[in-house]
């Protein structure tokens, strides 16, 4: 039945009474049972809801990462359980600014608790991985892009709890390294190891994964190095990967088209395959696939609510559809094409014949 008015969805977020905390904490439960995986990684990341005027909780001029520029925006940090047969969300964090949570009077016209105060995004992260060991989820790796790899709070605290990580960083991540000489440089910063990998010359072509394109395919190569006042946990190492760019594809300061080369720090056990690595840098872009699903099918971004509960309530439930949707794609994966089915025939009648010969 197709309702007149949206009455009855603003009771459900601003007036009933419900948590949304116990049922973000069902959404988790759901999906760890249904695709739970002890080789899952928990990848991190955050997204925004573009706004205007003041009164929505969070809201302020801040970076927007769907525009790649300062909007009237909110930012959520989203937590993402990704397996081998299936992702989806299992937690959330509204980001406040410091301009809300030191204005008690913005605080108390949004709902926002009294216990809540400013946290990085970074902080709010650790949070989020934090519970989600309390809970006992399995997983093996944590991922996030360089907005939060370059959070030495974030890194100490897989280090601590002995936790595998594949971060991107930032180009002046400081690092120890040889102190040069004639014609090699010293290392002092990620990007100073770009010449060492020119030199030598041992970039490896290989696909970090699927993408809506197709196969994702980059030249990697990998150095173990020392991150300056960081220490690795127990029987676990550093790592900087370098990604390159298969084609020319940015336009450099002289005016030239470049490989774009991404960085990424990696923190796991000592003999990790490299291929394991690229495997776990290119599952980050699972927790974007959340964002978009959640957008497009859910309605993620697209509320009329100002305040801190129903912000909750409405994400939370997006959440629990979009859980649904990806429990369900695991459970009955969609039919092979045509072609594939054709193959998968020959390849069955073959089978047959050769049992009978």
């Amino acid at each position: 039945m197709t309702e007149r008015a949206a009455d009855r969805m603003q009771w459900l977020l601003n007036g009933s009474v419900w948590c949304a905390d116990l049922l973000r904490d069902a959404v988790r439960d759901y999906v760890v049972t249904h695709l739970g995986d002890p080789d899952a990684s928990l990848v991190i990341d955050d997204t925004q809801a573009q706004k205007k005027g003041t009164k929505s909780v969070g809201v302020a001029f801040q970076h927007c990462g769907l525009t790649g520029d300062i909007r009237n925006c909110q930012t959520m940090v989203m937590l993402t359980y990704a397996t081998q047969t299936g992702h989806a969300f299992i937690d959330r964090r509204l980001y406040l600014p410091e301009e809300w949570t030191a204005d008690q009077q913005r605080r108390r016209e949004a709902g926002v608790p009294e216990d809540v105060g400013f946290a990085t995004k970074p902080e709010l992260a650790i949070t989020m991985l934090e519970q989600a060991r309390a809970a006992h989820v399995p997983f093996s790796w944590v991922l996030a892009d360089a907005g939060y790899g370059r959070d030495p709070q974030l890194r100490a605290w897989c280090h601590g709890q002995k936790v595998p990580y594949v971060f991107g960083v930032p180009v002046d991540l400081p690092i120890d390294g040889p102190p040069g000489r004639p014609r090699q440089p010293a290392v002092k910063r990620a990007d100073d190891l770009l010449h060492y990998a020119k030199v030598r010359d041992q970039w490896e072509r290989r696909s970090c994964g699927d993408g809506a394109k197709g196969t994702r395919g980059y030249d990697w190569t990998a150095f173990t190095v020392h991150v300056k006042n960081e220490q690795p946990a127990e029987d676990h190492e550093h790592w900087l990967v370098l990604r390159r760019s298969p084609h020319p594809n940015r336009r450099g300061k002289d005016g030239q088209l470049h490989r774009e080369v991404a960085y990424f720090l990696v923190h796991a056990p000592e003999n990790t395959p490299v291929s394991e690595i690229i495997f776990r840098a290119g599952g980050r872009w699972q927790v974007e696939e959340d964002n978009e699903t959640n957008k497009q099918l859910a309605g993620f971004d697209q509320y009329q609510v100002r305040k801190w509960t129903p912000w909750h309530r409405h994400v939370t439930a997006c959440m629990l559809a979009t859980a649904f949707l990806a429990v369900q794609r695991a459970t009955f994966p969609e039919p092979a094409a045509p072609e594939e089915a054709r193959d998968q025939g020959k390849d069955q009648a073959s089978v047959r014949s050769e049992a009978t010969s």
